[in-house]
């Protein structure tokens, strides 16, 4: 087996045993944020991260894994195999660049095969501010009962309003509506919470304690769910509007155009703009620090056959009485949606991960100067 294979794990605690052997092996300070609840197989569940550089570095790297849960089996992936890579390790050591690895930012999620929080909470849509009016989304108000049927498989009316409003407003429109981020509907899908989550609490507790010292902060997230099957596109997470940041992403991580980088704020993203994102931690907690950031999201299947992934499981967390091979097939159609078992798929993501964690120690380097 091939070092890239080695590197992806079966399950939530085979990967999370893999990420504590090669943080340790490559002599890195670790910590782990305990869960409170356990995993599907009894297993311990935390947010773990592993530290290489001084805690006073000017220039901090974040790559992160499974924010949205069942994602994690990509990220861990691209953060085992970072931990093993002798000639990646040299290159940020050498640059006097530190690097914080976040292994399982929602660790439960992971675990249970969902790509939500415990809460069923969608964690990239939980970064707002709770004390003022939530975001709104009428058009997800209009379908939830036909994004989250009563039954499943939906009936042929269910079906029908669907291609309706598809019909009617276009593809884009659907999956703006759904995916955007709504906070009225706890059992729906996207939903935004009422209240901080835990994997909110935590990662703002990790940031304190690492990103603080920093000058300038770098964070790759890694996703799946989006885009063609294996293409890591890189979406720039920042502020919308500031053109700033978005010149400095594409300068780091566009490769002279071989490898663009997206916005969600102009259109050119494969995603819909969303509410309550990630990388406002970043701004809140750690404000002396310039924030370059993008989420590394690799495609597996096309947009639609996502989707229905994520309606039968919410479907599902509702109706646990559901016939078991019912069950089962929901789970494998979910881990289908996120995570392409081949090799070939496998060694797209490390090959392009690696590429833009080099551009990362590059573009911190010449910032630097």
């Amino acid at each position: 087996m091939s070092a890239v294979e080695q590197a992806f794990s079966a399950s939530y605690a085979a990967a999370r045993q893999q990420f504590l052997e090669a943080a340790a092996s490559a002599g890195m300070a670790l910590q782990s944020q305990s869960h409170p609840l356990t995993g599907v197989e009894g297993e311990a569940l935390a947010m773990d991260v592993a530290r290489d550089g001084p805690a006073d570095a000017d220039q901090l790297l974040i790559l992160s894994s499974a924010c949205h849960g069942i994602e994690g089996y990509c990220g861990s992936g691209v953060q085992v195999y970072a931990l093993r890579d002798a000639e990646w390790l040299d290159k940020a050591r050498s640059a006097g660049v530190a690097v914080l690895y976040v292994h399982a930012l929602n660790p439960h999620g992971f675990s249970y095969g969902r790509r939500v929080t415990q809460e069923n909470v969608d964690l990239n849509r939980n970064f707002v501010d709770f004390s003022q009016p939530l975001p709104g989304n009428p058009a997800y108000d209009q379908l939830h009962d036909v994004i989250v049927p009563a039954q499943w498989p939906p009936t042929a009316q269910v079906q029908q309003a669907m291609q309706d409003f598809i019909d009617a407003h276009g593809l884009k429109a659907w999956q703006a509506a759904v995916a955007q981020g709504q906070y009225r509907h706890p059992q729906g899908v996207f939903f935004g919470g009422q209240a901080p989550t835990w994997s909110n609490q935590t990662l703002r507790q990790v940031l304190r304690q690492h990103g603080q010292a920093a000058r300038q902060i770098a964070w790759i997230d890694v996703h799946t769910g989006l885009g063609p099957n294996g293409y890591g596109e890189r979406i720039f997470t920042g502020p919308p509007g500031d053109a700033v940041m978005l010149a400095r992403a594409r300068r780091w991580w566009d490769g002279a155009g071989a490898t663009p980088v997206t916005s969600i704020d102009d259109g050119s993203s494969s995603s819909p703009p969303l509410t309550g994102l990630l990388w406002n931690s970043v701004a809140q907690e750690c404000p002396q620090a310039a924030f370059t950031g993008m989420a590394l999201e690799y495609g597996v299947l096309p947009v639609h056959a996502t989707l229905d992934a994520l309606r039968a499981d919410h479907w599902l967390h509702q109706h646990p009485e559901a016939p078991a091979d019912q069950q089962a097939a929901i789970h494998q159609q979910m881990r289908e949606a996120f995570y392409d078992e081949s090799v070939a798929w496998k060694g797209q993501i490390i090959s392009q991960a690696r590429q833009a964690l080099l551009q990362t120690v590059d573009g911190l380097s010449r910032e630097a100067r």
